[in-house]
């Protein structure tokens, strides 16, 4: 499911080692394309709660995310805040604005102590310019958040509000979870009210139906975390 990949080009932070999904940006690039990617910005670290970019800005620099949790959200046409996705420790973050220098379509807002490469717009298109496999995996992870947002979409247009959670639990649970057996853990503080968004349903139907997922013993829920105990069932319940 993930993997652990040591970066050993980092500059402001000490060397480590961290785990990424394996179908995220940095997993996808090779030794050397990953260490000219991360040597072209600074690396930093951001406290919880930070917004990184918001939604309208007109900055265009990018940040690859090495360790932690950072959501996405942003606003309906009738003022609410809504989640769009999450993103982990592997994925890129801002790359839209970087590559069509348009303002921001959502806002960055960091889940507990976040570890990041942040890029300039020209030194990002640099590096693009130069390794052209690098260019073609960016695109990839691109064209992988679009699928995953089409996704969402048609299981908002085609299936009961249940289900659509089930989906997104699962989705977490596959893409950045720690998986043991048919167990899979989720550890960042993703709130139910936020799980509600993702899946766009009602937060109370959101409690009622993971209560019943609770109670069936598909989860297990606790301080920041959720944990998926049957696997196998939440891709029955998912229609997966």
């Amino acid at each position: 499911m993930d993997k652990r990949v040591p970066v050993p080009v980092l500059r402001q932070h000490r060397k480590g080692t961290w785990r990424w999904p394996s179908s995220s940006l940095l997993c996808s690039l090779d030794q050397a394309s990953r260490e000219r990617l991360l040597a072209a910005g600074t690396t930093k670290q951001y406290p919880a709660g930070q917004v990184l970019v918001r939604e309208g800005d007109s900055s265009n620099f990018v940040i690859i995310l090495l360790d932690g949790v950072v959501k996405a959200t942003g606003v309906t046409s009738d003022g609410k805040e809504a989640l769009l996705a999450i993103r982990v420790g592997g994925d890129i973050v801002g790359e839209f604005a970087a590559l069509d220098d348009r303002p921001r379509s959502a806002t960055l807002i960091t889940c507990g102590v976040v570890v990041g490469c942040m890029i300039k717009q020209a030194d990002f298109l640099t590096v693009l310019k130069r390794d052209p496999a690098m260019a073609h995996a960016v695109n990839r992870s691109i064209l992988a958040k679009m699928r995953a947002a089409d996704e969402r979409r048609m299981d908002f247009a085609g299936y009961e509000a249940p289900i659509r959670l089930a989906r997104v639990l699962r989705e977490l649970a596959v893409r950045y979870g720690d998986q043991s057996d048919s167990r899979v853990k989720i550890s960042w503080p993703l709130t139910q009210p936020e799980l509600a968004s993702l899946a766009a349903v009602a937060e109370p139907t959101a409690h009622k139906v993971l209560r019943k997922l609770r109670e069936s013993g598909v989860i297990a829920t606790g301080y920041r975390s959720l944990t998926v105990l049957d696997l196998t069932e939440l891709d029955r319940i998912a229609g997966v």
